[in-house]
């Protein structure tokens, strides 16, 4: 019989060691962490005591993501107040950009505004049909390495120094109408396997204020 087969034919016949009770006592199996021999008994306590570490670590790591996804949370929602107070547009931009830099930390940030009503200003100066079209095209924020993005002239003079980037699409239901550009000089900050659902809320919240005290 394969190996297989056998720890098939004990799954399937769990009174077997009633049968032969005898056996257990006289079976012995590697230590995992050793050469020596050890009983069945011992082996299984082992093994439990590895699985217990192994959720131990797992439930540390549950706790540590729900930590910094509350922290997270609050700066969203001052954020959203910040937005929801703002009275007219320079407010809101101010709010916005106030709370991404002060307090999520976030050294460069910018936006640019197109198919809205126009006003004064840079975040409404002219965007290559590429980035509109590059905007319109994001289903959810990107995160990554500088790759010569338009955005990161935004930042003005420090954008050559910007090695990792957040872009955020601005919509107006379906219609896409901004991007809003978070930049960082350290490559790590923003990275592509990192999760962006509270960057598409912020996307979110931005959008209806900056709309809302525009039309």
């Amino acid at each position: 019989m394969k190996a297989d087969e056998i720890a098939r034919y004990l799954q399937d016949n769990p009174k077997f060691f009633d049968e032969y009770a005898d056996l257990l006592a006289q079976l012995y199996i590697p230590h995992p962490h050793g050469g020596r021999a050890i009983s069945i008994t011992e082996r299984q306590i082992l093994t439990l005591r590895e699985k217990a570490k192994q959720l131990e670590g797992k439930l540390g790591e549950l706790i540590r993501f729900g930590e910094e996804n509350d922290v997270i949370g609050e700066k969203v929602h001052r954020l959203a107040v910040g937005l929801a107070g703002a009275h007219d547009f320079d407010a809101a931009r101010r709010a916005l950009l106030t709370h991404l830099t002060e307090d999520f930390a976030v050294p460069h940030v910018a936006f640019r505004l197109w198919n809205v009503a126009t006003g004064s200003g840079e975040e409404f100066g002219e965007v290559t049909e590429q980035t509109r079209i590059f905007a319109a095209g994001m289903n959810h924020p990107f995160c990554g390495a500088n790759a010569g993005f338009e955005a990161s002239a935004w930042f003005g003079e420090a954008g050559s120094q910007v090695r990792s980037v957040a872009l955020v699409a601005l919509r107006r239901e379906a219609e896409t109408i901004g991007l809003l550009a978070l930049g960082s000089e350290d490559v790590q900050r923003f990275y592509p396997e990192m999760g962006t659902l509270y960057l598409g809320h912020i996307g979110e919240l931005a959008s209806a204020a900056l709309l809302r005290n525009l039309e």
